[in-house]
């Protein structure tokens, strides 16, 4: 088996995310069509990689996503809990552009350093590494090859930037998008990120969260 390498991997598309609807708590909507094909071609892109192992959060939408991956190599999916969306709270199932602009207040505070601001009545960037990290150190405590792990936009980029360094530059990650790390000289080093900064002043550019 080859060397470790955590490759994260965003959902497919929901009927949500297609209308910019904030989706956060799980189980969540299921993949739409669009989604469902994302994912087969998901699974097309990493079937000849060395994948070990398949998980991916409590949402239905990242399980229905990781289930072509898994069985491309013969793996059952398995559901890590705590690297779930980051939870918007009172802004949860809502749209437009307020609530979009809220979001993305917040969302755009945890890039320019301040992980201590919040979602009203939901979490923290710190809240979400707090849950999300210690899962990765048990899933890839031992672990060998590819590990696949299908989750969410702002969680894995949040889990990515804690990672590699909060001076690192991330990006949004469309829906299938991919953030491959690999061990590097007792930290992690960035192999490859799908996705591209969002548009100035449309804050619908990256897409919501879930």
């Amino acid at each position: 088996m080859s060397a470790l390498r955590l490759v994260m991997a965003r959902h497919g598309q929901t009927a949500a995310n297609a209308g910019h609807v904030l989706d956060t708590r799980p189980p969540g909507a299921p993949l739409n069509e669009q989604g469902q094909a994302q994912a087969a071609a998901l699974a097309g892109r990493l079937a000849a990689d060395p994948v070990s192992a398949v998980y991916a959060s409590v949402a239905i939408r990242t399980q229905q996503t990781a289930a072509p991956v898994a069985a491309a190599h013969g793996l059952d999916v398995q559901v890590a809990e705590g690297v779930h969306e980051v939870f918007c709270g009172e802004l949860e199932g809502r749209s437009g552009r307020a609530a979009l602009e809220r979001f993305m207040a917040v969302y755009n505070a945890w890039w320019t350093g301040d992980l201590d601001a919040r979602l009203p009545g939901g979490e923290s960037a710190h809240d979400v590494r707090d849950r999300f990290l210690p899962t990765l150190d048990r899933i890839l405590d031992g672990a060998r090859g590819d590990v696949v792990l299908v989750s969410h936009g702002a969680a894995i980029r949040l889990a990515a930037a804690a990672l590699l360094g909060d001076t690192a530059e991330t990006r949004f990650l469309p829906n299938t998008g991919l953030v491959v790390l690999r061990p590097e000289n007792g930290g992690w080093a960035l192999e490859h990120w799908d996705g591209a900064r969002p548009v100035a002043g449309d804050v619908t550019a990256g897409g919501t969260p879930g």
